[in-house]
């Protein structure tokens, strides 16, 4: 079933555009009320996708001048709401607590940047279990080159803090199946993760950390 899902996605996806990695959309930060003028200024939602952890992914990447890091975490629970065939809102609940990092293969190492990354100096999981992403608006576009037709205002919300988004994504609806897809770079220093940015600190030499981190993102919904 699950790779049947995945699958169809990939086709769905393919109607929409084909996607490509390789061109991470840089985020326009707003402020939380902002937002671009709806594609449906008075539709109203008729349909509401669940959205399928099981076979959504969330992966992330950070960057460092001595390299980079990347790993996933898990999508706790969402919903697309459809109309038409047509995405006309959404929201999506991330689980912090399922941080991974996938490049580091010593077990010991993985570790200790899995703890550090969950704890006060990055996203503050134990007080801060969950990040939220709500779509605010959004209209349907030319198929760009990377895909993307279709661009999203939403609300990102991290340890408490939220900032509004403005990013490209790639949006296929058909037969009670939805999924969207996309990669966008987030600066972190907004939701007030400050820890080994040169925006702040001084002297940091090769253990800066870049402010900028990259999520793609691949949901997957059912009717």
């Amino acid at each position: 079933m699950k790779h049947s899902l995945l699958l169809f996605t990939g086709l769905l996806l393919g109607t929409a555009g084909a996607a490509s990695a390789q061109n991470t959309a840089q985020a326009t930060t707003l402020p939380p009320a902002a937002h671009i003028k709806p594609a449906f200024n008075n539709v109203k939602a008729t349909a509401t996708f669940q959205v399928e952890p099981q076979v959504s992914s969330v992966g992330w990447i950070g960057r460092k001048v001595t390299g980079r890091h990347n790993g996933t975490v898990e999508l706790k629970e969402g919903q697309l709401q459809v109309h038409n065939n047509q995405l006309v809102g959404g929201s999506f609940v991330v689980d912090m607590g399922t941080i991974l990092d996938e490049d580091v293969e010593d077990a010991e190492t993985n570790a200790k940047l899995v703890t550090h990354l969950k704890s006060d100096d990055f996203f503050g999981v134990a007080q801060h279990p969950t990040a939220t992403f709500v779509i605010k608006s959004l209209k349907y576009t030319k198929v760009d080159d990377s895909g993307n037709n279709t661009l999203i205002a939403g609300v990102l919300t991290i340890k408490g803090k939220s900032m509004g988004l403005l990013f490209p994504a790639k949006v296929g609806i058909k037969n009670g199946l939805a999924a969207a897809s996309g990669s966008v770079n987030v600066d972190r220093t907004k939701f007030d993760i400050r820890y080994g940015s040169n925006s702040f600190f001084d002297r940091l030499g090769d253990k800066a950390i870049d402010n900028d981190f990259t999520l793609n993102f691949n949901i997957i919904a059912k009717q």
